[in-house]
């Protein structure tokens, strides 16, 4: 590991694996669904608190986790994030009351904020301008596999639930000493750790002429993530409810995550080599294709092909999104930037599934549910837009913009 090269490869690798346990714990709750349901006897209002009481948990984890980050350092902080939600994940499938249920699943997701915006974070600091979409990309791209992965648990799981939430525990706790021993620091921190001036939030945030790049990022991110995340949370139910077996469900499901792997890779990779304002045009209108089909197709073979691209869409959309943060703030206030924007995008992630419950609770249909989305996805590419053309015209994408 002595090599810049080494190291970059050891913290993509490092961060993959990581971004894989986090990917299987972000979706436990959606694949374990129907067992919770059945356990705790939750109607549909009471199930949307338990998707969204971990979302809640999300975004104090990630604007902490980021701001701490930016003064201690990203290891120490992404480590404590892993065994924090490795810790909480186990219990989930032990607690015996609802309330117990909600408890845990706040604190899994406090320790699942704050790892994303120190993963994001290492990569864009692991490798140079040129690829710091593709690291992110391949990074990020653990989290739909992680996602998956549950899937498959849940298939073939049966009726015990708790298995998800057992793995799911037990994954992140054996991954600590791995990433203690092999972790790498990033270097751009250390460096910049030596001389930096420490700045309030609302300078780093506002600061230098950052605020309608930064309230464009949080437009995008909030759309984006009501989107993402009532689809983690809510395709298997909206999919029993529509008349899919229990396996054809978790097929989709998993050909959801598969695209949305794909998606992955195929924004930071894209972002890095193409026009970016085409590739988010491209990205958004793919992606509300692809909830149409999602909301009007009748069969398991078009449900799995619109799942899996609107697996791949919205994943994409997420990835560009991850990797215009870093670029846009100082390393001194990286994680700190890179996380307030996750942290915004959590308030998305909790409108989206509480959102889902009371559309269906008043009678509304996959499709009503869906559709009620399109709004905000328009939004979200005309700021994502706004954003990339504030920072053609500094360094960040101006070479990527000029293609």
């Amino acid at each position: 590991m002595n090599t810049p090269q080494q190291r970059s490869t050891l913290t993509i690798a490092l961060c993959f694996i990581v971004a894989l346990i986090e990917g299987f714990d972000l979706q436990a709750a959606g694949t374990a669904a129907a067992g919770l349901r059945q356990t705790f006897a939750l109607d549909p209002k009471m199930m949307g608190w338990v998707f969204s009481v971990g979302i809640i948990g999300l975004l104090p984890g990630a604007f902490f986790g980021g701001w701490i980050a930016d003064r201690i350092g990203r290891k120490k902080i992404l480590i404590g994030a892993v065994t924090l939600f490795g810790v909480f994940s186990l219990l989930t499938a032990y607690v015996d009351t609802y309330s117990h249920l909600l408890l845990v699943r706040f604190m899994t997701g406090l320790g699942l904020g704050a790892a994303l915006p120190n993963l994001i974070a290492l990569c864009a600091e692991a490798v140079d301008e040129r690829r710091r979409g593709t690291a992110i990309s391949v990074m990020y791209c653990g989290v739909p596999l992680g996602g998956a992965l549950a899937a498959v648990v849940a298939m073939f799981s049966h009726d015990h639930w708790q298995t998800t939430f057992i793995i799911g525990g037990l994954a992140p706790l054996l991954a600590v000493p791995l990433m203690i021993m092999l972790l790498p620091e990033s270097n751009v921190f250390r460096q910049s750790a030596v001389h930096a001036t420490r700045v309030s939030t609302a300078k780093a945030l506002f600061g230098e002429g950052r605020a309608t790049s930064t309230t464009g990022l949080w437009l995008s991110y909030f759309f984006t993530l009501t989107v993402m995340y009532m689809l983690l949370n809510w395709l298997p139910s909206l999919l029993l409810e529509q008349g899919f077996t229990k396996p054809q469900a978790g097929m989709v499901q998993m050909l959801f995550n598969i695209g949305g792997a794909l998606g992955s890779l195929l924004g930071g990779f894209l972002l890095d080599r193409c026009n970016p304002i085409k590739v988010v045009l491209s990205v958004y209108a793919g992606l509300l294709a692809a909830l149409a089909g999602v909301g009007f197709s009748v069969g398991i073979v078009p449900m799995a092909t619109a799942a899996f691209a609107a697996g791949l869409f919205v994943m994409a959309a997420q990835l560009v999104l991850y990797a215009l943060a870093p670029p846009l703030y100082p390393t001194t206030v990286r994680a700190t930037g890179v996380g307030a924007a996750v942290a915004i995008g959590r308030l998305g992630s909790v409108a989206g599934p509480l959102a889902a419950g009371q559309i269906l609770a008043a009678g509304a249909g996959t499709a009503g549910v869906l559709l009620a989305t399109s709004p905000g996805l328009v939004i979200a590419a005309l700021a994502v837009i706004t954003v990339i053309s504030r920072s053609a015209q500094g360094t960040g994408l101006k070479t990527a913009a000029a293609r």
